[in-house]
């Protein structure tokens, strides 16, 4: 019996052990499950990955970047990071949007263009520690070169010979002053310009719609101008056949001494009332005269009634 009893006391004792242990190696993980947490959060274990630099800000207000790949361990409270830059390629579009942006060109036409910078920070001293937002001020000072060019170009030009400016807006963002005297814009942020790209320029809903309506207007007028060239045309060609035929007919006909020139004249101006006459017959049959003294009717005259007399002795006879 009492071995029974010693036996259940064992157990119970090693279960009582085991689970100690369990629970102690329990909070023990916890803990550093805990610890490694806020050491993350807090980021006093910070990595530098590839193409990528840190900035970071000590207690004396000093900056300095940190480039070398790899972890790196920062004291808490006496250091903060202050950002981490890319030395990457980064794009920047004018205006801060993918979207076009509306410009005015040199002759107050309005425009809507849109454009891309593409860049790679070269000096982390100058970019992160002499500039305060830099990412904002290279900003604006990309937007008013770029605006700068454009408005400065007539509508023409922005539109036929975007190469032409896209290269000159290039030039600019790499080598022209920000102001007169001033630094240029890889000098003043640390950067170098790699490319610029003009992506979109296009007129107006408004100007559009009135440029095809001008389109529309010139074709139709040119279409005139051709029909009335084409007309000429066929009028000089009938008056030179006509002519031809009139001095073929007078060769064959007429006289030397010219006797006969009066007859033709006459006979052609009676052909011509007879022409006119049958387009205007209203379903009389033509009729030519031939009269040399003079210019017959268009139309002949009506058949007269006969007077009620003439009908009343009509009747008798019958």
């Amino acid at each position: 019996m009492s071995e029974k009893i010693s036996k259940k006391l064992l157990t119970r004792s090693f279960v009582k052990t085991a689970l100690r242990r369990f629970l102690a190696l329990f909070a023990i993980v916890g803990l550093i499950y805990v610890i490694t947490a806020l050491i993350y959060t807090t980021k006093t274990i910070f990595k530098v990955k590839m193409n990528y630099a840190v900035v970071l800000e000590r207690f004396g207000g000093n900056r300095e970047a940190v480039t070398k790949i790899g972890w790196h361990v920062r004291l808490p409270y006496f250091t903060r990071i202050e950002q981490e830059v890319s030395l990457m390629n980064q794009r920047l579009f004018l205006s801060g949007s993918i979207e076009p942006m509306r410009i005015i060109s040199k002759e107050n036409v309005a425009l809507w263009t849109s454009a891309v910078l593409t860049y790679r920070i070269r000096d982390l001293r100058i970019w992160a520690i002499e500039n305060l937002d830099p990412m904002s001020l290279l900003q604006g000072d990309y937007d008013g070169i770029v605006k700068d060019i454009l408005q400065a170009h007539k509508v023409n030009e922005l539109v036929s010979s975007r190469e032409k400016i896209k290269e000159e807006i290039f030039k600019a963002l790499k080598s022209r002053p920000i102001n007169q005297g001033g630094p240029t814009l890889e000098q003043k942020y640390g950067i170098e310009v790699v490319s610029f790209v003009l992506k979109e320029t296009r007129f107006g809903d408004k100007l559009i719609e009135a440029t095809e309506e001008k389109k529309r207007r010139e074709l139709i007028a040119e279409a005139d101008n051709y029909a009335a060239d084409q007309e000429a045309s066929r009028i000089r060609k009938l008056y030179a056949a006509y002519l031809e035929s009139i001095q073929a007919l007078q060769k064959t006909l007429g006289r030397p001494d010219g006797s006969t020139d009066a007859v033709l004249f006459h006979f052609l101006t009676q052909q011509k009332w007879a022409t006119a006459y049958e387009k205007n017959q209203e379903g009389r049959h033509t009729i030519v005269i031939q009269n040399t003294q003079g210019n017959p009717g268009i139309t002949l005259p009506l058949p007269s009634e006969p007077s009620p007399v003439s009908k009343g002795n009509h009747k008798n006879q019958e």
